[in-house]
């Protein structure tokens, strides 16, 4: 919305405006405008779900030191989305069509969370929204989402995609899509792999549907989910500034694509509405973020790494949100595996997710969560890293 304001008046007063038309600078006032959003509304929004009596309920099955966190304030990812959403809307440049893309996916998921959320709190049900129920609309909006990006990264602008699809399948849906759309392997300089687009599809609804519910599985302690999204989010901004620049991409052997560096600006949002909310979701928290944050914001990690084609840096980088998911996953299996055959379900960790386990084990929760910090510090420098090692 501003780009126009600032170019016009850059042309027409001051070429000085004209600063503002860069992304790197407007990703700077993007991080900030969200930030500011987030720390002014925040007391505002905490009350007012407070007055609303939107308190978290905890499971009974959980660790019974959380029960003291029950009637705490929840849906607070909302607050996140605002910031996002406004920030976004002032400083990208809104004919971009993965500027939109992302936005889509992002409210979609966050509309599904919100509806698990308000059942929790209205209906006083912890579970809320059925789990098939709640992955049906996930795999719709992620299937639709995938769909589409297979043909934009492939297509330089808008007016080639559907040219482009109608080409596909006129040839029978065999037509193999441009090398950009390829699986980009890190650490290697040459090495790649074509999908297709049923390939890619498959790939990228796998993402963005396990992305957002592996951050919301992550959802389970103070602050714990948050940071890592900020960092993760932050690194894919630096990915496609890179990717969306033909010389940049060109230098570091990286696939270009035309408008990617545009997501630089929704990365930059996220950081600076998650470090807002980090502020008030910080130990003792003063409220809960809930499924409608953290399925919205898995989601939005899920379809940037897709764009800036950074699919297995994602799982690095994410890495933290990947054992939490995987923990569940074994944790579930390895039980009814036991029940069926020794007629008594096992567990091999003592809690699922994982931070419930060093919970239980006897770390205190701000040592799970400031550990997990670290790891996830870690694990996106090591995602950065594969930038220039190739």
């Amino acid at each position: 919305m501003l780009v126009e304001l600032f170019s016009w008046l850059a042309v027409n007063y001051d070429p000085g405006f004209g600063v503002f038309e860069y992304i790197t600078m407007r990703a700077v006032m993007a991080c900030a405008t969200a930030l500011i959003i987030g720390l002014i509304a925040g007391p505002w929004v905490i009350r007012k779900l407070a007055q609303l009596k939107i308190g978290q309920a905890v499971r009974q099955y959980g660790p019974q030191t959380h029960l003291t966190k029950s009637g705490t304030p929840t849906m607070g990812g909302v607050l996140v989305l605002i910031g996002i959403g406004v920030s976004t809307l002032l400083w990208a440049d809104l004919s971009n069509r993965f500027v939109w893309v992302v936005l889509i996916v992002t409210i979609g998921f966050g509309w599904i969370g919100w509806i698990d959320d308000y059942r929790k709190v209205v209906h006083r049900d912890p579970e809320g929204m059925p789990a098939r129920q709640k992955f049906f609309w996930q795999a719709i909006i992620g299937l639709l989402a995938s769909i589409y990006l297979a043909f934009a990264i492939s297509a330089p602008a808008n007016a080639e995609l559907w040219p482009l699809f109608k080409q596909w399948i006129g040839s029978g849906m065999t037509m193999p899509l441009p090398n950009r759309a390829d699986l980009i392997v890190p650490f290697f300089k040459s090495v790649s792999y074509p999908l297709g687009v049923f390939g890619f599809v498959a790939l990228s609804w796998f993402v963005i549907v396990g992305t957002s519910n592996a951050v919301n599985l992550t959802d389970g302690l103070d602050g714990l989910a948050i940071m890592p999204t900020v960092m993760v989010g932050a690194a894919l901004g630096v990915f496609a500034y890179v990717v969306g620049r033909v010389d940049y991409s060109k230098y570091l052997l990286f696939p270009y694509i035309p408008g990617a560096g545009e997501l630089m600006i929704l990365c930059a949002a996220l950081a600076g509405a998650g470090l807002a909310f980090l502020w008030f979701n910080a130990y003792p928290a003063q409220v809960f973020m809930g499924d409608v944050g953290a399925l919205a914001l898995g989601g939005m990690l899920g379809t940037i790494a897709i764009v800036v084609r950074q699919e297995i840096v994602l799982f690095i980088m994410g890495g933290v949100f990947v054992v939490e998911t995987l923990s569940v996953m074994i944790q579930v299996a390895y039980y009814k595996y036991t029940k069926r055959r020794y007629g008594e379900g096992r567990r091999i960790l003592l809690m699922a997710p994982l931070h419930h386990h060093f919970e239980v084990g006897g770390w205190k929760e701000t040592q799970v969560v400031v550990r997990f910090w670290i790891i996830s510090m870690m694990l996106v420098l090591v995602g950065l890293a594969s930038l220039k090692l190739r």
